[in-house]
């Protein structure tokens, strides 16, 4: 009678050793793989009808896999973003932020650039981790900042770039520049030190900032749409405008006093433009008055000529009386404010002709001038 393996060897039943008891099961067993396999295949023979490798089948299959490729051509463009559509690495098209669609790979890729967001390059400094302050602090990059102006002089200039991609640019932008960020960072430094090349030190320093750093965004998008490089300059600030270290002390003491001699200037403008309004109102008040006593004179020389002119008249008519007359009104005149005192010729001959008799009476007060004329025209 053969031997049969009834219990698992001939040290007895089970998976047993010839040391005794064999390796027990530790922990949940693995799936088998093979089991898995057919089961699957069981499955999808009971979905498809006709068997997996009938037509109906394979055709299923086919669709299937057909409308997954399809569905892979949606995309989504962030807010920032805009779509840059390539056909057989062509640019076909752009499209905006929201769910778009292209033709699935290898028809049609896409690509999404940043062009919609304004980004920002400094030069002449940068920004470092500082394990010491727990963050990140401003280092100068000197070989960026230091610049030769037009009059030999060296200047400390510290400037940031704000530039984005063109709306219609941005085929351009991809294609026709290799590094965006470096191209526009050399052409940045490369401008500045154009225009300040051609300043004065002294205005870059004091109030020419606005015209640098608008030359300066002239040149670089002139520059840069030359590359056809799709890129456009918004705004060029000039952060730190300095004389180099060694000798910034001196150029603020030099500051200093161009300050308190436009302070002594405009103290002595406004000076100036108190006192010369004043000496030209009192100029024409003189010059007003001159002419008033002006044409008053030549009222009472033209008054006296006209009266004298009419009293030649009348006495070229009656010469005696005329002439009679004006004795008459001439010692109205000179007699009319003096004190007199008349004495009979009899009565008066033992008057002694010396004696003040004029201080004897009482002095009247003098009568107003309209009255003298009035008498003296009667």
């Amino acid at each position: 009678m053969p031997w049969k393996n009834q219990g698992g060897g001939p040290w007895g039943s089970g998976p047993k050793g010839p040391w005794g008891s064999g390796p027990q099961p530790v922990g949940p067993r693995p799936p088998d793989l093979e089991d898995l396999l057919r089961r699957g295949q069981d499955r999808l023979q009971q979905i498809l009808p006709g068997g997996y490798f009938s037509g109906v089948g394979i055709t299923l299959i086919l669709l299937v896999g057909i409308a997954i490729w399809l569905l892979s051509g949606f995309f989504r463009v962030q807010s920032e973003e805009l779509g840059v559509v390539l056909r057989f690495g062509k640019h076909v098209r752009t499209v905006q932020p929201g769910l778009n669609y292209h033709l699935p790979y290898p028809i049609e890729t896409v690509l999404l650039p940043k062009a919609l967001r304004v980004s920002t390059i400094s030069i002449g400094m940068t920004l470092i981790d500082d394990p010491a302050r727990r963050g990140r602090t401003m280092r100068d990059v000197p070989e960026e900042s230091l610049m030769l102006t037009g009059d030999e002089n060296i200047v400390d200039v510290d400037f940031t770039v704000l530039w984005r991609i063109k709306p219609d640019g941005v085929g351009d932008f991809l294609f026709n520049i290799q590094s965006p960020e470096g191209t526009v960072k050399a052409v940045a430094e490369s401008a500045m030190r154009e225009v300040i090349g051609r300043s004065q030190i002294q205005p870059i320093l004091t109030g020419a900032r606005n015209v640098t750093e608008q030359g300066v965004q002239e040149l670089m998008q002139k520059t840069l749409d030359s590359y056809g490089s799709g890129v456009q300059i918004t705004q060029v600030q000039m952060q730190k405008v300095d004389p180099p270290a060694q000798v910034i002390d001196a150029f603020r003491d030099v500051q200093a006093a161009r300050a308190d001699l436009e302070r002594l200037q405009n103290e002595a403008q406004t000076y100036a433009n108190r006192v010369v309004p004043d000496a030209r109102g009192r100029a024409s008040q003189i010059l007003q008055v001159a002419e008033g006593y002006k044409e008053q004179a030549i009222a009472e020389a033209k008054g006296q000529s006209a009266r004298f002119l009419k009293v030649y008249e009348e006495y070229k008519k009656a010469p005696d009386v005329t002439r009679e007359r004006i004795y008459l009104e001439t010692m109205e005149r000179v007699l009319g404010g003096s004190e007199k005192l008349v004495i009979d010729g009899a009565a008066g001959q033992g008057v002694v002709p010396y004696l003040p008799l004029n201080e004897l009476t009482p002095r009247k007060p003098p009568a107003p001038q309209g009255q003298q004329q009035s008498g003296g025209n009667r």
